[in-house]
């Protein structure tokens, strides 16, 4: 029978920064544009918790009952480890689910934006299927792109028409620089577990880019998430301020670069959730200080 203790390592706390950043920049966005909701922006911050602790116990249920957790390194595996019973994990990560399904749906009621609950159905699906089902997409090399979509695109996207009911480009640009960063966390995670994701079939994209060229993609999607700063300025040069978040992840550049390897990556997991949500934060400070400005 797990701990409290452990069921919160299950929930995977190092990930729970991708899930807040995406409600930050959107509000962000929503601020650079008119007027943002901050309680329409509390209730997108508990769904997108909710889904991101679903995701997480989904995979540990998923991974756990295929045997793919069975030798690795990292954070708790209730199942892997045998900790708690399969129908339990899946049973937390159904009743996680569906939290977020009726907060979510106090959030669409509350903006009164319908269209979004299609988002959420979907949102829920891509979590379960990710690795759960007979053809689970992060089995294929597809996870990064379902993260960059979900937790990038539609998080934020949805947060910033939720509070305005409009979009924008800097909303797009901001998007993108949180996706690029949420889809990092899964890369670096998706590395370090190489070697029992090929012994187990796992063919995460990391296994198909190999050692090499996994690191480039996690870099690179690094430098897109600056990028994405230059473009915000554009639409309001005080986005910027978002620069200042780069202190958060240069540490781990030398780690991850320098060719560590196994429990040596799990800090990095950390490191790029806080610089994604530090990202969010300065982004949001920046739009601010422009606003008081005007």
């Amino acid at each position: 029978m797990a701990t409290f203790e452990q069921w919160v390592a299950g929930a995977r706390p190092r990930t729970l920064f991708a899930a807040v950043a995406p409600v930050v920049i959107g509000t962000a966005a929503a601020a650079q544009h008119s007027e943002p909701s901050y309680a329409i922006a509390i209730l997108a911050a508990v769904v997108a918790l909710a889904l991101q602790i679903g995701v997480n116990y989904a995979n540990d249920y998923s991974d756990g009952i295929r045997g793919t957790d069975d030798e690795r390194v990292g954070p708790v595996r209730l199942v892997g480890q045998k900790l708690a019973r399969p129908e339990s994990v899946k049973a937390a990560a159904f009743l996680t689910f569906g939290f977020a399904a009726i907060t979510g749906l106090a959030l669409v009621a509350l903006a009164e934006a319908w269209w979004l609950l299609p988002l959420g159905v979907l949102s829920i699906i891509a979590a379960w299927k990710y690795t759960g089902g007979d053809k689970p997409y992060g089995y294929r090399g597809l996870g990064e792109i379902f993260v960059f979509i979900f937790f990038g695109l539609v998080a934020t996207l949805g947060t910033l028409y939720a509070e305005t009911g409009a979009l924008s480009w800097f909303g797009l640009a901001a998007a993108v620089g949180v996706g690029a960063i949420a889809s990092a966390i899964l890369v670096i995670n998706n590395l370090r577990d190489i070697p029992s994701d090929t012994e187990s079939g796992k063919n995460t994209l990391a296994v198909r880019l190999g050692d090499r060229g996994t690191r480039r993609l996690w870099l690179g999607l690094i430098i897109v998430s600056v990028l994405a700063v230059a473009a915000m300025a554009i639409w309001d040069v005080w986005a910027l301020v978002g620069l200042l978040s780069v202190a958060a992840i240069l540490g781990a550049v030398k780690v991850v670069m320098g060719g560590a390897e196994g429990r040596r990556l799990v800090p990095v997991l950390g490191s790029t959730g806080k610089y994604e949500l530090a990202y969010a934060v300065t982004v949001f400070a920046g739009i601010l200080i422009s606003r008081a400005l005007a």
